[in-house]
Parts: C-alpha cells; sequence; structure tokens
C-alpha cells in the first residue's frame, strides 16, 4: 500500500517505523537487507521501534557504520539468538504469587498481595543486548548528521498511556495526545528492554520512578511519533501477511480454544491491528484532502508517502516448516496451554527464538524485498 497523509510543517525526512512481534520482528531484518543491497547509500534520520521492533531500531540507530553494515551485524546476532539466550522460564513465580495472595487473604495481611514479576526471567536478553548495543553510538550518528531522532515506546503502568522515549537532536519536538506523550531521553537497554516487556509474561521495566511494559499494548497510532518527529515519508515493516490480509486463515476448532489459541489472537491484537487501524486512517484522511481545493486545505498540514511492506506468507504458518525446537521446560509448559495444537502457531511464532525459524524469516524478508523493489524504489524515488 503507497498512500499519503497530512503532516504538520516540518523537514522533509525519511522514517523508518518498525513494528513488534517478538521472533516475528527477524522478518524486518530480511526485508532492510535487502533494501540495503539496492540502495547501498540509504539513511533513515528518523527511526521509531516498539516492543521486539524496538531492538532492530535502537541497533541500526546506534551503529556506527553503513546501514549495510549495520544490518549485517544485525542478521548475525539474531541468528545467534537462542530461547536460552531470550528468557528463563519460571513458573513457580506464579505459583508463589498466588500461594502468598491466598494466605494474605486468609489471614487478612494485605501487604501479602499477588504480585507477579513476570512469568519468564529476561535477564539473557538484557545481557545479550547490553554486550551487543552501544547506544552511545546514537549521539554519534546524530552528530554526524546521519540521525535526527530515534525513538521507543513503552506503556507506563502508573498513567496507562504510551510513553514515547525521544534520543535526537536539541530541537526534536515532544508531544501530549490523548493516553499518549514523548518524552526527551537518552536511550539504553533499559528502554529497550521496557518496550519489550509484554505484560504478565516479561517483568516490569523500571525507568525512572515509575514501571514500564511492552509499548504496543495500548499504540493506538504507531505512525504518530514519525510524524510528530518531522516525517515526510514513512517506510513501514508489518508482519501481518499478504495471504492474511486477503483471506484471513480459518482453521476449524473441534473443541473449545486452548490458551495458547486465545493469546495467539491476543497477540495479534496487540502487535498488528493498531498499526492497520492507522494506515486505514491515513487512507480515509488521503481521500478527504484529495477533495479539499487547492489552498483550503487545514494550516500546517501536508502529504506525507507511506509503504508498507508486508510478508508473502503467513509468518505463523511458517513455523511448521522451520524445524526449529523449543527447550524441554519451555514445550512442557507450551503444550500444557495447547500449543500443539495446529491453530496455535500464532502463540508459538512470537516465542520461537531459535536460529531455524529466525534464519528462516530473515530469508523470507531478504526474498521480498527483493521481489518488491520495484515498489520500494519508486517510493524512495519519490521521497
Amino acid at each position: 500500500m503507497t498512500t499519503s497523509s497530512p503532516v504538520r510543517d516540518g523537514s522533509r525526512s525519511l522514517a523508518l517505523v518498525l513494528a513488534g512481534g517478538g521472533a516475528r520482528a527477524a522478518y524486518e531484518v530480511g526485508v532492510l537487507s535487502a533494501i540495503a543491497e539496492r540502495a547501498p547509500g540509504l539513511e533513515f534520520p528518523i527511526v521509531t521501534g516498539v516492543s521486539a521492533g524496538a531492538i532492530n531500531a535502537v541497533y541500526l540507530a546506534a551503529h556506527a557504520q553503513t546501514l549495510s553494515a549495520a544490518l549485517g551485524a544485525l542478521r548475525d546476532d539474531w541468528k545467534r539468538l537462542t530461547v536460552d539466550r531470550v528468557y528463563r522460564i519460571q513458573p513457580w513465580r506464579l505459583g508463589r504469587a498466588v500461594v502468598r495472595g491466598v494466605a494474605g487473604t486468609l489471614l487478612g495481611t494485605h501487604e501479602e498481595a499477588a504480585v507477579v514479576r513476570g512469568l519468564v526471567d529476561m535477564s539473557p536478553l538484557h545481557d545479550f543486548l547490553a554486550a551487543r548495543l552501544d547506544c552511545g553510538g546514537i549521539d554519534a550518528n546524530l552528530a554526524a548528521g546521519r540521525l535526527h531522532a530515534v525513538a521507543v515506546s513503552a506503556t507506563s503502568y502508573a498513567s496507562g498511556e504510551t510513553v514515547t522515549f525521544v534520543h535526537g537532536r536539541p530541537d526534536v519536538p515532544t508531544w501530549r495526545r490523548a493516553q499518549r506523550s514523548a518524552v526527551p531521553a537518552r536511550l539504553t537497554v533499559d528502554h529497550v528492554m521496557a518496550s519489550a516487556a509484554l505484560p504478565i509474561l516479561f517483568p516490569a521495566v523500571r525507568l525512572g520512578d515509575a514501571f514500564y511494559g511492552d509499548g504496543s499494548v495500548r499504540q493506538t497510532a504507531p505512525l504518530a511519533p514519525a510524524i510528530h518527529l518531522g516525517a515526510r515519508a514513512i517506510l513501514v515493516i508489518t508482519q501481518r501477511s499478504e495471504p492474511e490480509l486477503a483471506a484471513p486463515r480459518a482453521i476449524a476448532l473441534r473443541d473449545y480454544p486452548t490458551l495458547a489459541e486465545v493469546i495467539g489472537l491476543l497477540l495479534h491484537a496487540i502487535f498488528l491491528d493498531a498499526l492497520e487501524a492507522d494506515a486505514e486512517r491515513v487512507e480515509r484522511i488521503n481521500r478527504t484532502l484529495a477533495r479539499v481545493p487547492p489552498g483550503a486545505a487545514p494550516e500546517g498540514l501536508r502529504p506525507l508517502s507511506l509503504l508498507m511492506l508486508r510478508p508473502s506468507r503467513d509468518l505463523g504458518a511458517l513455523v511448521a516448516g522451520s524445524g526449529a525446537k523449543l527447550p524441554p521446560t519451555i514445550r512442557w509448559m507450551v503444550r500444557g496451554m495447547g500449543g500443539q495444537q495446529a491453530s496455535a502457531v500464532d502463540f508459538l511464532s512470537y516465542l520461537l527464538f531459535d536460529p531455524a525459524y529466525t534464519s528462516a524469516l530473515i530469508e523470507l524478508g531478504y526474498a521480498d524485498g527483493l521481489t518488491q523493489w520495484p515498489r520500494i524504489e519508486r517510493f524512495l524515488a519519490d521521497s
């Protein structure tokens, strides 16, 4: 989809928007690798990301070399990621919290509330990123003029709003809208971890005086950060495939939906639906503005080019043929949730940090990027 949208006056800039999606975010790396190969001098002055997309966004914004070199390093790191380098499952945390909560209720000790600090331990991912992400490179790229701003979004548990942390030049704007705001920040690994901390499953991350979770949870306008930062053209890589969009996959459920099937649906809603809705709003506004006589458009608004790139195959269905394996403990948990069912592949696709699966995603993204290059080339030329 290529379209235009209004944007407030500002410098003409190209933005990259990277969506969340757990292990599925490896697909973004493949698409960008194909683009960088065909356009070796390409730079994205504005980069925004959320959840796992925040990992890719900050990695690229902080890398000292060309986009192609940065993607080569990012590709290698994705292929090194395994489940035990991302999370460790700790089901006893939930059991302990429930026991303490029940005991507190029976004994009348309100301080023993059931506090669940995530069902899995995310310290492996923190350590993995800390060894590979030099966030000081963001300042170097800002000073060199290669970068205008990079932003990641997280959900505040205190206010319930989406907070976008913006690391940019001194003149980059911040904003406040309904249930979303932006603050200036020097991004760190903790900001990335906060953006990817899916509630309940992953522990919340403290930033300053507040705790934060996954930024996709209540992000109603995923394109807004790039627009506020002055983007005139936005390239978006989404994980909802063309086949899914044309004809949603329907699997007959013989029994009541399993927990894994329900969670898979919820994860789709969190990571994919808001982006689709935002793009549809763009189209509606554009159609309206196209009917406005020249010079009569609302003051301060102007067109913005938008290109959404989609997978050619269902990323969930790709799980079955990847040959990826979950560790025994994770496999036991997933099986207990009904994850062995064919209809639960969407749930697995978010958690399957395995080189066999992520490499398949990167390869698919690379092939899709080459296939869609004529569209991408036209978009970049117009931008």
